[in-house]
């Protein structure tokens, strides 16, 4: 990149659209190609979405921003987050700068395979089943990784290991699970994973006698976890209790932990989406893996250190790929790869966790001080004036009365701006009339 990125981020929000697609073609993050993509209002030719679904009639756009001030492992990024909720991205900005000037963030993953499954619904017998499958399973391992996944093994992946489960059916009787283990570099590695299980049905029906059923990928893969760590110094004693204490919370109750993960998701989600990743099979594995011990949980934790500093972590399985599928298929999320500027799957998923654990930190902070409603109401109030028809002119004005209700009552509606519109324009009516041109 031709400009450190720091440069830009001072003042980022504050730029027009125009200025902040200047700033990001100076740092390197766009070029003309993308602006004029851009400019021409992204994907217009629907023969692309043809090929991906079925039944198609257009597309369904979502706001494309970027999240700034994010500092990871030492490495500055421009985060692109595809989302239409307000105050998403301004609340992780913001609470990116404060960790940039007070903190840093780390990451790492935490295993390299992920999970298939082969099913045997009723087994006739679990240990000769057991048996036979661990004295073949170097074999399953060389005819996988030579037949279906010989790719994955020339960029250093592969299948790796194959591990046996018993599962109750809940009937007294068993069934038995094969788990395949695979590494699948940079791809998220779904469609490979059920060819090799697929292929792999026949040769264990024949070592076993028994019946395979299914042969399917698991999303929740807790042989690869990635984990995120925010350190924040020196921040107001009061406060880091606060945000210790709404942890602990959400650790808890289970009613509170679905609402966190949410917004930890709130984070996740559209970086996903803007990359061109599958963000349902990701949110199924967090989900499930929250929910490991029989409890569902949060998968963050924050906590005082003891010297004066406060501490995130965020753990969970989180899958992503950098190849294939509408991740190098799709311009505008090629666009946002390019913007990111992760080099490996490895990197692209520790930075979403990241983003995730830093959005958690906005909401946790503003639900211990000024509440939920002050800062996402604020930035809502476009939407409201939107809302109740107001043009493109009466909008900051319709704006500025809501700000000042929301000021007073500490909530304002659908109702507040269809009132204000209406007083505005009854005003104008008035002035009118009384000073005709």
């Amino acid at each position: 990149m031709t400009k450190q990125l720091q440069d830009i981020f001072k003042g980022f929000s504050k730029l027009s659209r125009e200025e902040r697609l200047k700033a990001l073609m100076e740092v390197g993050a766009l070029n003309d190609t993308d602006m004029e993509y851009i400019a021409k209002g992204g994907l217009r030719d629907t023969s692309l979405g043809e090929k991906f679904i079925e039944n198609v009639i257009g597309y369904f756009q979502l706001p494309l921003g970027v999240a700034t001030n994010f500092r990871i492992d030492g490495k500055d990024f421009i985060i692109p987050m595809a989302v239409e909720e307000t105050s998403i991205v301004a609340a992780v900005c913001k609470s990116a700068k404060w960790i940039r000037e007070s903190g840093s963030i780390t990451t790492e993953v935490v295993g390299a395979e992920i999970i298939g499954q082969i099913q045997c619904a009723k087994i006739k017998n679990f240990a000769d089943f057991e048996k036979q499958i661990h004295a073949q399973k170097n074999y399953l391992i060389e005819i996988a990784n030579r037949e279906v996944a010989f790719g994955l093994v020339r960029r250093g992946g592969g299948v790796r290991d194959i591990q046996v489960r018993r599962v109750p059916r809940g009937d007294g009787s068993d069934m038995a699970v094969v788990h395949v283990l695979m590494d699948p570099c940079d791809a998220m590695g779904a469609n490979i994973m059920n060819q090799v299980c697929e292929y792999l049905k026949e040769p264990i029906e024949q070592f076993t006698g028994e019946k395979v059923t299914m042969c399917i990928l698991s999303n929740l893969v807790d042989s690869k976890i990635t984990r995120a760590t925010v350190q924040i110094n020196d921040i107001d004693p009061a406060l880091a209790e606060k945000i210790e204490e709404a942890s602990l919370f959400a650790q808890q109750d289970p009613y509170r932990a679905a609402t966190n993960n949410k917004g930890v998701l709130n984070g996740i989600d559209p970086v996903l989406i803007a990359t061109g990743n599958d963000w349902r099979a990701v949110e199924a594995g967090i989900h499930a893996f929250a929910a490991r011990d029989g409890q569902y949980r949060s998968i963050t934790r924050w906590f005082r250190d003891g010297k004066g500093g406060l501490t995130g972590v965020f753990e969970a399985p989180l899958i992503v790929g950098t190849v294939g599928g509408v991740t190098t298929l799709h311009p505008t999320a090629m666009m946002c790869m390019k913007m990111l500027g992760t080099t490996s799957a490895n990197e692209l998923s520790r930075v979403i966790a990241a983003v995730g654990l830093v959005q958690n930190l906005g909401a946790l902070k503003a639900l211990t001080t000024v509440g939920i409603i002050e800062g996402h109401m604020k930035l809502h109030t476009k939407n409201l004036a939107l809302g109740a028809g107001a043009e493109e002119k009466e909008i900051p004005l319709v704006q500025k009365k809501l700000e000042e209700i929301l000021a007073v009552r500490k909530r304002i509606s659908l109702s507040n701006a269809i009132d204000v519109l209406k007083e505005l324009r009854s005003s104008k009516v008035a002035a009118t009339t009384q000073h005709p041109s």
